[in-house]
């Protein structure tokens, strides 16, 4: 059995918070901004901390507020203690949702691709409802409101996040087939210059890219078309208003299905790939370990 608390020697957490935040901005006046609080109340706390202690944990030199050796030693003593807290109270609150895992993706991925996928997903975890937050244009991990991510990623991610590969990054032009109908000859890559050529404003470089592993350098797509989001230029593409470059699977369906079509075979290997990201100290709770399992799986059963 754990041995009682004297909990009367506990300094009042409010003023803790009021100190950590003073000391590491060095001003009770952007203290006072970042608590939302006026610049008395957080003075007021700060004296009762230092009433609580017996000591002087602060000196004024001109407008900043300055640690005394007291305070220097308690600085650290004091973060360490709101950390565990912060963390603990997380971890907590996150296993008290434990029935809802949050999947971030793009808008694209997730009309285009996953929702195919999902009902697999629900046979085998029914009482494990998904939440899915997509974004509009490729971004990294929302760690903040996502517990994974299905994610583009062209650099190593963070050392706190953990990364599970998935697909390599390969790009190749689709389009609807009533686009190229009056076209007698087999395409060449050159020969979609002709076109027009849908192009993502974060991912403007890609044609590019794309005509260079092709062999044509320097090229200048004289109909261009340009939105700011992947799903937007799929569905211009499948109206027969221009080509857009895919990246990833993330088109199979609506080639299966005849929507889109592949007017040049040609294909280019792309910078990064695509990947499950989670912070390290959630890759063992069961939602995400469910999830990964499953999508990994999934792709070698599906593809």
């Amino acid at each position: 059995m754990a041995t009682s608390l004297d909990l009367r020697k506990l300094p009042p957490l409010k003023a803790l918070k009021g100190f950590e935040s003073t000391a590491r901005l060095c001003s009770y006046r952007k203290a006072a901004e970042e608590l939302n609080l006026t610049h008395p109340a957080i003075s007021h706390q700060v004296q009762a901390l230092e009433e609580n202690l017996g000591v002087r944990l602060f000196v004024r030199e001109g407008r900043q507020a300055v640690l005394t050796a007291e305070g220097e030693r308690f600085y650290p003593i004091a973060r360490e203690a709101l950390e565990i807290l912060i963390n603990g109270s997380e971890a907590i609150r996150r296993s008290a949702n434990q029935s809802t895992l949050r999947v971030q993706t793009y808008i694209s991925v997730s009309l285009r691709w996953l929702s195919y996928r999902l009902p697999r997903f629900r046979v085998l975890h029914p009482t494990l409802q998904l939440q899915l937050l997509s974004t509009i244009q490729e971004q990294g991990f929302n760690e903040t409101d996502a517990d994974i991510g299905l994610i583009f990623c062209s650099k190593p991610p963070q050392e706190h996040l953990h990364w599970t590969p998935l697909m390599p990054s390969k790009l190749f032009p689709v389009c609807s087939p009533k686009l190229i109908a009056g076209s007698k000859t087999a395409l060449k890559p050159q020969d979609l210059l002709s076109y027009p050529l849908l192009t993502v404003t974060s991912e403007a470089w890609q044609w590019q890219d794309w005509f260079d592993s092709a062999g044509l350098t320097q090229v200048i797509a004289n109909r261009s078309i340009s939105v700011d989001s992947t799903a937007i230029a799929l569905e211009m593409a499948m109206n027969g208003e221009g080509i857009v470059l895919v990246n990833g699977p993330f088109a199979d369906n609506d080639l299966k299905a005849g929507r889109l079509v592949q007017p040049v075979l040609h294909c280019a290997q792309g910078l990064g790939e695509w990947g499950l990201a989670c912070r390290r100290d959630s890759l063992d709770h069961p939602q995400i370990r469910a999830f990964t399992e499953w999508l990994v799986a999934d792709l070698i059963a599906h593809e």
